[in-house]
C-alpha cells in the first residue's frame, strides 16, 4: 500500500482519557506505541464530560466494585495529575421528601466498599455550603472532586511523549490487517495531511469508546456489544457551590452540581443513543435539569444558564437489564481478549479510573505478546504545564496594571470571564501555528465562562491574525464556525436572560461587522473538524421567545452563529487589541452540544 509507514509494539486506537492512559502505560513498560485518533484529543466522551472527580459515593449502593475503585483513583489521580485536579470535597444531602432509609443504607455502603465518608451536621452542611436547601435532613462529607478532562488528557500524552510515543491526530483508521489470526497492521488516513498512513504493530488496543463496536468489525470481530447511555449537561453562569453538591438517593437524573473552574455545572440523564454522533438534546430533560438544580439550592433557576451538552458513555451491553436501561449497566471497565490474537478491546468505566483501566488493558496486551511488564503510572506524577487559576490570572494583571503606571495595558485581558490575557494567546500560537478557536478555547479556557465568547471571541480573531497565524479569511471563517458550534449549545436552553444575551451578540457580529453579508471562504485543511460530532439544523424553538422580551431571534438561523462569514480584515484587525468595534464587558454565545466547554 502506497503513503506512509510506521512501526511499533502497539498502536492505540482512540484519544480519549482511556487511550491515553493505555498509550502512556504502554511506553512506560518499555514498549514502544503510536496513538491514532479522528479527531483531537479528548473530543469524544472525555470532552462531554460532566468535571466530577468520583469520590466513589454515588456507586456504593449501586455498584460497589466501582465505587471501590473510584475511591482508590481519586486518591491516586489527585497526586499524579495536580494540575488537572481540584479537591474540592463534596456532600451528599438527603432532601426533604427523599427515601429516608437511603442515607443508612448509603453510610453502610460506603463502609463496606472503603469510600471514605463522614456524616456532619445539618448545620455544618448549610454553613460550609449557604445555598444548600435548608430542607436538608442528612448530610454527608465524602472526598469528591472536580477534573480537567482536557488538561488530564494532554498531560498523559505530553507524559508519553517523553517517553517516545507517537500521537496521530486527525487521523482515521480505515482498515485493520490480519494475517495468520493475528493483527499485523493499522491503516488510517490523515484528514489534515491527506495522507494514507499504515502502522505495522504487535497489538492493537481499541479503546473507541462508543464507536469501539465498529472498531472490533474492522478487524472481522462482532463480540463488542456498545451501548451509548446518553446523558446531558447544563452549565450554569455561577459557581453556585465550591464542593461538589450529590443528591443522597439511589442514582438519579439531575442529582450531582458539580463547580468546575468559573461556572456550575448540573446533571446528568441517562437514556440509550441510537448514534453516538448524534445526541439530540429534549426540552424536557432541560427543564428537567433545571427543576432538579432548584431541589438541591433554591433560586438555581434564576442563574443564568449559558449552554447545554450531550455525551455518551460507552456502556458494554448487560444482558441483567433490558436494552435500553442504561441507568442500570454497569459503570464497570471490561476488558476484552479477542480471537484475533493481539487485539485488546477495552470499554465502560469512567474518567475516574481511566487509569486503572490503562493498567488493566495492557496487563492483558502484555500477557498476549508473552512480555512480563509491570505499570508504573501510579508511581510517576505527570508533568504539569502552564496551567492557571483564575485567581492565579487576576494576580498577575493586577500586577501588570500597577506597573504600568497608568499608561496602555501592553497586555490587556482579552476575556474578561477566564481572565486571558493577549500574551497568553499569542505564546500559545507560537507553540501551535495550526492551532484552531477550538484548540484556543480548550487550552486557554476562551469564551467558557459567564460571557460564552460574545466579545472575546472577535478579539482573539484578531489577534490570531495579527500575528500572522491566520489570515484575515480564516480569521474570519474560524470565528464563524466557532459562534456555529457555540449556537448548537444554546439553543436547547434559549429563553429569558440568554436569550436577550444572544440577541446581544446577533447585533455585534450581525449589525456591527455584517457577517451575514460577508463572503464564505475554504477553512484551513481539517479546521472543519474541531466539531466531532454533526448535528443537524434545529428546528423553531418555542422557548426562545419566554420571557425574553421579544428580543429572541425567530429561528435558529437568526444569530451570527448561524449565519455565513468569509474574508474581512475589517472584523480581524479592528478587534485585535480590544479595540471599541466589538468589544465589551460579557456577551452570551454559548457551547456546541458536544460539551466541549465547562
Amino acid at each position: 500500500m502506497s503513503g506512509k509507514k510506521l512501526s511499533c509494539d502497539v498502536v492505540v486506537i482512540g484519544g480519549g482519557a482511556t487511550g491515553v492512559g493505555v498509550l502512556r502505560d504502554a511506553v512506560m513498560r518499555g514498549l514502544s506505541a503510536i496513538l491514532v485518533e479522528r479527531v483531537d484529543l479528548g473530543q469524544g466522551t472525555t470532552g462531554r464530560y460532566h468535571g466530577l472527580l468520583h469520590s466513589g459515593g454515588r456507586y456504593v449502593v449501586s455498584d460497589p466494585e466501582s465505587a471501590t475503585e473510584c475511591a482508590e483513583e481519586n486518591a491516586i489521580l489527585t497526586r499524579i495529575h495536580p494540575d488537572a485536579v481540584e479537591a474540592t470535597g463534596g456532600l451528599f444531602v438527603a432532601v426533604a421528601g427523599d427515601d429516608e432509609s437511603y442515607p443508612d443504607r448509603f453510610l453502610a455502603g460506603a463502609q463496606a466498599t472503603g469510600v471514605p465518608t463522614a456524616e456532619i451536621t445539618v448545620a455544618e452542611a448549610l454553613r460550609r455550603e449557604p445555598r444548600l436547601n435548608p430542607q436538608i435532613f442528612r448530610a454527608f462529607e465524602v472526598h469528591d472532586g472536580t477534573v480537567d478532562g482536557w488538561r488530564m488528557v494532554w498531560g498523559a500524552a505530553d507524559s508519553a511523549r517523553q517517553y517516545g510515543a507517537q500521537v496521530l491526530t486527525y487521523h482515521r483508521v480505515t482498515g485493520i490487517e490480519v494475517r495468520d489470526g493475528a493483527v499485523a497492521a493499522v491503516i488510517c488516513h490523515g484528514d489534515k495531511t491527506g495522507e494514507d498512513v499504515t502502522i505495522d504493530c504487535r497489538a492493537v488496543v481499541n479503546a473507541a469508546g462508543p464507536w469501539a463496536g465498529k472498531i472490533a468489525e474492522l478487524a472481522g470481530e462482532h463480540d463488542v456489544e456498545v451501548v451509548p447511555g446518553r446523558g446531558i449537561m447544563i452549565a450554569m453562569n455561577h459557581r453556585l457551590v465550591n464542593r461538589v453538591v450529590n443528591r443522597c438517593v439511589y442514582p438519579a437524573d439531575g442529582d450531582i452540581l458539580v463547580p468546575v473552574h468559573t461556572v456550575s455545572i448540573i446533571g446528568t440523564t441517562d437514556a440509550r443513543a441510537a448514534d453516538p454522533d448524534r445526541l439530540a438534546i429534549e426540552p424536557a430533560e432541560v427543564q428537567q435539569m433545571l427543576d432538579a438544580g432548584e431541589q438541591l439550592i433554591p433560586g438555581f433557576r434564576q442563574a443564568r444558564a449559558l449552554h447545554a451538552w450531550a455525551g455518551a458513555r460507552p456502556l458494554l451491553k448487560d444482558r441483567r437489564v433490558s436494552a435500553d436501561d442504561t441507568r442500570h449497566m454497569s459503570r464497570n471497565m471490561s476488558v476484552i481478549t479477542h480471537d484475533v490474537r493481539g487485539l485488546v478491546t477495552v470499554a465502560g468505566g469512567k474518567l475516574t479510573t481511566y487509569r486503572l483501566m490503562a493498567a488493566r488493558t495492557m496487563d492483558a496486551v502484555c500477557e498476549v505478546l508473552g512480555e512480563n511488564r509491570t505499570c508504573r503510572t501510579a508511581d510517576e506524577a505527570v508533568a504539569t504545564g502552564s496551567t492557571y487559576k483564575v485567581t492565579h490570572r487576576l494576580g498577575e494583571v493586577e500586577k501588570a496594571k500597577k506597573a504600568s503606571h497608568g499608561l496602555p495595558d501592553p497586555d490587556p485581558v482579552i476575556c474578561e470571564c477566564e481572565l486571558v490575557t493577549k500574551s497568553m494567546i499569542t505564546e500559545l500560537l507560537a507553540e501551535q501555528p495550526t492551532a484552531t478557536f477550538d484548540d484556543l478555547r480548550r487550552q486557554l479556557r476562551i469564551g467558557m465562562g459567564p460571557c460564552q465568547g460574545g466579545f472575546c471571541a472577535s478579539r482573539t480573531a484578531g489577534i490570531a491574525h495579527e500575528s500572522g497565524c491566520w489570515s484575515a479569511a480564516q480569521s474570519t471563517e474560524l470565528l464563524r464556525l466557532f459562534l456555529k458550534n457555540r449556537w448548537n449549545g444554546i439553543y436547547p436552553i434559549l429563553s429569558g436572560a440568554q436569550a436577550r444575551e444572544a440577541s446581544l451578540d446577533e447585533w455585534i457580529y450581525q449589525g456591527t461587522y455584517a457577517m451575514d453579508s460577508l463572503p464564505v471562504t475554504d477553512l484551513p485543511a481539517g479546521a472543519e473538524l474541531v466539531s466531532a460530532t454533526p448535528y443537524p439544523s434545529p428546528g423553531p424553538n418555542p422557548a426562545a421567545v419566554t420571557d425574553a422580551g421579544g428580543v429572541a431571534p425567530a429561528d435558529a438561523g437568526g444569530v451570527a452563529p448561524a449565519a455565513g462569514a468569509g474574508q474581512s480584515a475589517a472584523v480581524a484587525s479592528s478587534t485585535a487589541a480590544g479595540s471599541p468595534g466589538g468589544t465589551g464587558a460579557l456577551g452570551g454565545v454559548p457551547v456546541d452540544p458536544s460539551g466541549e466547554g465547562k
